[in-house]
């Protein structure tokens, strides 16, 4: 432990002495100061590009309009034409080099094309892409075989889909037949998928359409920072409690949360509020799900599962996103008992569990073990955050730093006090992010709150480059 806290001890300290003088001048005089800093630059990759030869970045946009539906959104004023990427880096057409702070929306969990992901999913590629399960193929037992096996209690069986929104389906459809009940109990806040039956989950104004929700309840949201209750579980808790005694029959189907809501801004719950409320929904007949959607594979540090932050076991869990590095894959992972109620009828999924995806999945899992990305993610994401709190110190636009691991978010507020989200502040430095070479996520309702979740492999070094990064972008404001 004392060896791993000397060098963030050492990067502090220079972080300092870098900070103290422009600190100690005025502000006119600070930011002349900070117009003489060299930008920072890119920490060294063994990595050349291929070169590109394809459309150009105004061919590709021009066709995306003129084919591709008109919700589709883009980063950037200038849209980025990212053609290839190696572990936590992606280059664009000319063949510039970027940090990817963000991992595809929190994608790529072992790194761009790894080497034994992509070795897994040529070679099945090249025996059997598609069979479907009614036929025998064994890549799909190993991958629920060794899934199962990372799961606690009797979390046993496995269903394979292919994205987020699929998985929360499932998961919604298990617990209202096998509760027999209708009504779903979600936070405000949160991102559930995109989806007709899961946009009824979400609940953020911006993803949602005006069509029927069916039968879905949205309660206090958590929040330690901008919650009423602050840090008090059971003070929330009350509200899910208030909710199903004046809202509802008084039974319910199900409850579902992101242990750190992603889309949301790297929101984690209060400590304690998922055991207080997981008793609650028990007690009216309900189950408890999980989404790990995001939180998912280690990327917490702490844990392997976001849920297990929070001290429970749930009765459902989803997952997608990290599961597959970049393929379509999502899965659901319930108890046989909850399981049995999907053999009442046909449950079928085309794609779920293909022999491609179910060895790149098998991949994955094979990965982050071997290479200990658990433990990395609470190696690098506790230095992260301490320099980001240290950031925090010199920068009184910054109103919050949170998350685990490498799942962080910066919140830039125009006030502490108030906590008034700085809009227009926050799409200046992501543009200005941008052409320093750092790509981020930006979220929460205001779009105020920057998403730092990059491929697990991402290094000190990166998270040295990304604060610096931050640092500089912020001083030009």
């Amino acid at each position: 432990m004392a060896a791993m806290q000397r060098p963030l001890k050492r990067t502090i300290a220079i972080a300092k002495q870098r900070a103290c003088f422009s600190s100690l001048l005025p502000s006119a005089a600070a930011a002349a100061a900070a117009d003489t800093v060299a930008p920072p630059q890119l920490p060294p990759f063994d990595h050349q590009p291929h070169p590109y030869n394809g459309p150009s970045a105004d061919e590709v946009f021009a066709k995306r309009k003129t084919f591709l539906g008109p919700s589709v959104f883009h980063y950037y004023k200038k849209p980025l034409n990212i053609v290839e990427g190696k572990m936590q880096y992606l280059y664009d057409d000319s063949g510039r080099r970027y940090l990817d702070a963000f991992a595809g929306i929190v994608t790529v969990s072992c790194g761009h094309c790894h080497p034994e992901i992509l070795n897994a999913i040529t070679e099945q590629s090249k025996l059997l892409q598609h069979a479907t399960t009614i036929y025998l193929h064994h890549t799909i037992g190993d991958f629920a075989e060794a899934l199962a096996a990372k799961m606690p209690g009797n979390l046993k069986v496995v269903y394979f889909v292919n994205s987020g929104s699929e998985a929360n389906e499932l998961a919604m459809m298990m617990a209202r037949l096998c509760t027999g009940n209708l009504g779903m109990i979600s936070l405000r806040n949160a991102y559930h998928g995109g989806s007709s039956s899961t946009l009824g989950l979400t609940a953020l104004n911006s993803w949602k359409y005006p069509i029927p929700e069916g039968h879905v309840h949205h309660v206090m949201n958590p929040d330690p920072y901008h919650g009423a209750f602050g840090t008090d579980a059971a003070s929330y808790a009350n509200d899910v409690q208030d909710h199903i005694d004046y809202g509802t029959s008084g039974k319910v189907a199900g409850f579902i949360a992101e242990s750190i809501q992603g889309v949301g801004g790297a929101v984690e719950l209060a400590p304690g509020y998922l055991k207080l409320v997981y008793d609650i929904i028990h007690k009216a007949g309900g189950v408890c799900i999980a989404d790990e959607v995001q939180t998912g594979f280690g990327r917490t540090g702490s844990h392997y599962w976001g849920f297990e932050t929070q001290g429970v076991i749930p009765d459902i869990v989803t997952m997608a996103k990290g599961i597959g590095n970049g393929l379509p894959l999502g899965a659901v992972v319930t108890t046989p008992e909850i399981a049995s109620v999907m053999a009442q009828k046909i449950q079928f999924n085309t794609f779920g569990g293909n022999p491609v995806c179910s060895a790149g999945g098998l991949a994955v899992l094979r990965v982050l073990d071997k290479e200990k990305r658990q433990a990395h993610c609470a190696d690098v994401g506790s230095y992260l955050l301490e320099r980001l709190r240290f950031l925090m110190e010199r920068h009184d636009i910054i109103g919050n730093v949170r998350g685990r691991g490498l799942m962080v978010g910066l919140e830039l507020v125009t006030d502490r006090t108030n906590k008034t989200p700085a809009k227009a502040e926050t799409a200046v430095v992501f543009e200005k992010l941008r052409e320093l070479g750092v790509l981020v996520g930006k979220g929460g309702l205001h779009g105020n709150v920057f998403r730092i979740k990059p491929p697990m492999c991402f290094s000190k070094d990166d998270a040295d480059f990304l604060v610096d990064a931050l640092d500089y972008s912020l001083s030009k404001l």
